[in-house]
C-alpha cells in the first residue's frame, strides 16, 4: 500500500533538515504510482557527492560491437596488449569497389520468426529470394534509428520489417547481437584455444552520445537477451557513447594516420603540403616541452603525437556522423595521464547518411508517383532492397568536383511492375516528370546529374553543419580551434567538403581519421580497456525526485499547501540530485538516505523525475517528466522475531547514486547490517 495520511508523519524521517520532509507526496499527486503495491521510500538530506573510484571486474580481452544504423561490426584486444587491436575476420560478401571491414546491419528472419542471417549473407539470400517468397521473410534494416525516434520506448516496442509485418524490437536486437558475440567468441577461440570462457570477455556496446537513458537501458536489455552477459556480471558489459570512444582513439593517432582538410588543394582529393599539422602545433609543442611537467605529460599519457604536441588543457571537438545521427562531444585534454573532460553535454540530432537515403527516395517519389513507390517496397521489398544497394554503391562515389553523370541501375522487377501498374514505362515517366535532371540512359538505367546528386546530400549536410555552429556559439567551446570529423558519413567526399567549407573560414582546422569508418570501434575497444580515460562528463538533462518540504508563505504557491497533523507542507517539491550541464566526476555520488514508509515493507520504489531546465522548482512544472523508477528490494529485516515490528525510522537504507559514467548507475547498502541492497534504476516501464 502507499503512504496514507493517517500513517501520520513521525514514523517517516530519515535524518533530514527540520526545513525538510522526507515524505513523499500524498496519493493521486502526479508522482505516486497506484499500481506499485509498495510504500514509496523518504528522501533525507544529503550530503556533498563523493568520489569513489569505481572498481574494475577482472576480464582478459575486451570485445567492442560497434552497432550502426548502415554497418556494424566487432574488434578485440587482449589485456595483456590492450593497445593492439584485432578487426574481425573479413565478410564473405560485399559490393564492388566498397570496402567491407564492417557488415551491413541487415538482420533476416524466417517466416516463423527464427534468426536466419545477418549482414552481407541477410541481404544477398533476401535479393535472391523469389518475389512472392519474399513477402513471408521478415527482413530487418537500419532499424537502429527506432531505438532513437520512440517516444514511448518499452520492451515491448515492436519493430516493422520491410514486409510490413511486426515483432519485439528487442528480440531484434538480440539476434544481431548474438550474431556478432558468436562470430567473435569462435574467432577468439580460434586465436587462443586456451582461453577460459566464463568471466574472461569484457563486453563493449555503442551507442550515441545523445541516446537518452531508456535507450542505452533497451541496448543493455537486448545484450541480456544475447546471451553477452547475465544480470548478476552487469560489469561485464560496457556501454560506450559513440563520439568518446572516437575521440579516446583519435588521442592515440600520429600525424601521418590523419588528414587535415584544410591543406587540400581545391579541386583535388590529395594533401597539401606537409605543413598541415606539423607547424600548427610546432609552437605549443616547443612550449609544452619547456615546461616542467612536459616529460611526465607525454611519458605517462601514452598519447599520439598529435596530442603531444598540444598543451594539456586544449579543447577540441569531435564530430560522429554515422548513419542515423550527428553526435557531437567537446573534450578538454587533461594533465598528467592524458584523461578527457567533457567541456558542454552532448548533441546533435538524426542527420545521418540515411536522410540522403531518404532524399533519393523522395525523388523517385516524384518521378514515378509516392503511391506506386509505397506499393513497389510493399509488394515487392527485396527488389527495393536491391535497387538502395544500387544507389548506395552510387552514392559513396559522389564528390563536390565530380565531373561526369551517375548511372543508378533500376532492378528488372521494378521497371516491369511499373509498366503494369501504370500501363507505360518508366522512360515515359521520366519525360513526363518535372524533374529535369534525372534522364533514362540508353543501358536502360537513371542519368542523374552531378548536381543532382549533390542536392540529395544538402538537407542532411546542412543539418550536420548546423549542429555543430551552434555548438561553437557555447561559451564552454569559444576558442576550440580543432574538429575531428568521424564515423561512416564522414567518408564522403561530399560532407568533408561542406564542413571545410563552412567552419574553415571560423579557424577551425577539420581533421580526417584516415580509418575514418573505424574510428569509433577501435576506440570502443581502448574505452574498455580503460574506460577511466573520460573523468568528467556533463550531466545531459536535471534528475530528481519529488518530496515536501516544510511550507513558507510568500515562496510556495498556495495550491501547493497541504496541511497534516497540524503541520503545513508544500507538495511536489522537486528535490535536484544533479543539474542539467553540471560537471560531474567518473565515480562521483549523490548520497540519500531512505526509511520504508511501513513495518515489514520489502520493496520500494521512487518515482525518478527529469527536465532540460536547472531551476525546475516542482515536479509539475512544465517540462518536468517522469522518466523511472529506483527500485530497492530489502531483506527481511533482522534483530529477532519483533524486528519487523520495529518502528521504521530505525531502518536506514542509504543509495549512492553515479552520474558520471555513460549510464545512470546506483547502489545501496542497508546501514544497521551494512548489507548490500538490490537496487536498480528503470528507465523503460513508463
Amino acid at each position: 500500500m502507499l503512504a496514507v495520511p493517517e500513517m501520520g508523519l513521525q514514523g517517516l524521517y530519515s535524518g533530514s533538515s527540520p526545513e525538510r520532509s522526507p515524505v513523499p507526496s500524498p496519493p493521486g499527486s502526479p508522482r505516486t504510482q497506484e499500481s506499485c503495491g509498495i510504500a514509496p521510500l523518504t528522501p533525507s538530506q544529503s550530503p556533498k557527492p563523493e568520489a569513489r573510484a569505481p572498481q574494475q571486474a577482472p576480464f582478459s580481452v575486451v570485445v567492442a560491437i560497434d552497432f550502426g544504423t548502415t554497418s556494424s561490426g566487432y574488434a578485440f584486444s587482449f589485456a595483456s596488449d590492450p593497445e593492439a587491436i584485432h578487426m574481425m575476420r573479413k565478410w564473405e560478401g560485399g559490393d564492388p569497389g566498397v570496402a567491407h571491414q564492417k557488415t551491413p546491419t541487415c538482420l533476416l528472419l524466417t517466416p516463423e520468426g527464427a534468426f536466419h542471417s545477418f549482414g552481407y549473407t541477410a541481404r544477398d539470400y533476401y535479393h535472391d529470394l523469389d518475389p512472392e517468397e519474399a513477402r513471408d521473410w521478415l527482413y530487418f534494416e537500419k532499424f537502429k534509428m527506432k531505438i532513437h525516434s520512440a517516444t514511448d520506448l518499452t520492451l515491448k516496442t515492436q519493430l516493422e520489417a520491410v514486409n510490413g509485418k511486426k515483432m519485439p524490437a528487442l528480440e531484434v536486437f538480440a539476434h544481431a547481437l548474438r550474431f556478432f558475440k558468436e562470430h567473435a567468441l569462435q574467432e577468439l577461440r580460434d586465436q587462443c584455444p586456451s582461453l577460459p570462457e566464463k568471466d574472461t570477455v569484457r563486453w563493449v556496446l555503442t551507442v550515441p552520445a545523445i541516446w537518452k537513458q531508456p535507450a542505452k537501458q533497451f541496448m543493455r536489455e537486448a545484450a541480456y537477451l544475447a546471451g553477452l552477459v547475465s544480470r548478476e556480471d552487469a560489469e561485464q558489459l560496457l556501454i560506450a557513447l559513440e563520439p568518446e570512444a572516437a575521440s579516446v582513439y583519435c588521442r592515440k593517432l600520429r600525424l601521418h594516420q590523419l588528414v587535415d582538410l584544410s591543406s587540400r588543394a581545391p579541386g583535388s582529393g590529395r594533401l597539401g603540403e606537409r605543413r598541415s599539422i606539423d607547424s600548427s602545433f610546432r609552437q605549443a609543442r616547443e612550449q609544452l616541452r619547456r615546461s616542467r611537467h612536459s616529460r611526465t605529460f607525454l611519458v605517462e599519457s601514452g598519447v599520439g603525437e598529435l596530442w603531444a604536441e598540444m598543451q594539456a588543457g586544449d579543447r577540441y571537438v569531435v564530430a560522429d556522423c554515422g548513419g542515423g545521427t550527428v553526435d557531437l562531444t567537446v573534450h578538454q585534454l587533461e594533465q598528467p595521464h592524458g584523461t578527457l573532460k567533457e567541456l558542454y553535454k552532448a548533441s546533435g540530432g538524426p542527420c545521418g547518411a540515411v536522410g540522403v537515403d531518404l532524399a533519393f527516395e523522395q525523388l523517385l517519389g516524384r518521378i514515378f508517383g509516392e503511391d506506386f513507390i509505397a506499393t513497389f517496397k510493399r509488394q515487392r521489398p527485396a527488389a527495393w532492397v536491391d535497387l538502395t544497394i544500387a544507389f548506395e554503391a552510387r552514392k559513396r562515389t559522389a564528390g563536390p568536383h565530380r565531373a561526369g553523370a551517375l548511372n543508378i541501375s533500376l532492378p528488372f522487377s521494378f521497371i516491369d511492375f511499373y509498366r503494369k501498374q501504370r500501363g507505360h514505362n518508366v522512360e515515359t515517366a521520366l519525360r513526363r516528370s518535372s524533374v529535369n535532371f534525372v534522364k533514362w540512359s540508353s543501358q536502360g538505367m537513371l542519368r542523374m546529374s552531378c548536381e543532382a546528386m549533390n542536392d540529395l546530400f544538402q538537407p542532411t549536410v546542412s543539418g550536420i553543419i548546423q549542429h555543430i555552429e551552434a555548438l561553437l556559439e557555447r561559451p564552454e567551446v569559444q576558442g576550440v580551434k580543432l574538429l575531428f570529423l568521424v564515423g561512416g558519413f564522414a567518408e564522403s567526399a561530399v560532407l568533408q567538403h561542406a564542413v571545410q567549407a563552412a567552419l574553415g573560414a571560423r579557424g577551425l582546422r577539420v581533421v580526417v581519421p584516415h580509418d575514418v569508418g573505424l574510428t569509433i570501434l577501435k576506440g570502443a575497444v581502448l574505452f574498455g580497456q580503460a574506460p577511466g580515460v573520460v573523468r568528467v562528463r556533463r550531466s545531459p538533462l536535471t534528475y530528481g525526485v519529488g518530496v515536501l518540504n516544510r511550507f513558507v508563505a510568500g515562496r510556495h504557491p498556495p495550491d501547493k499547501l497541504l496541511v497534516r497533523d497540524g503541520r503545513r507542507w508544500c507538495t511536489d517539491v522537486f528535490e535536484r540530485f544533479v543539474a542539467a550541464e553540471q560537471s560531474v566526476a567518473l565515480g562521483e555520488e549523490v548520497l540519500r538516505s531512505y526509511c520504508p514508509a511501513r513495518p515489514g515493507q520489502r520493496r520500494v520504489l521512487i518515482n525518478l523525475y527529469c527536465c532540460a531546465a536547472e531551476d525546475a522548482r516542482f515536479i509539475t512544472d512544465p517540462g518536468v517528466r517522469k522518466c523511472g523508477a529506483l527500485s530497492l528490494e530489502l531483506e527481511p529485516a533482522e534483530g529477532g522475531p519483533h524486528a519487523a515490528d520495529a518502528p521504521p525510522s530505525r531502518r536506514e537504507i542509504r543509495t549512492a547514486m553515479q552520474f558520471g559514467d555513460t549510464e545512470i548507475k546506483v547502489t545501496a547498502v542497508d546501514v544497521s547490517t551494512n548489507r548490500s541492497v538490490r537496487a536498480a534504476i528503470d528507465f523503460l516501464s513508463n
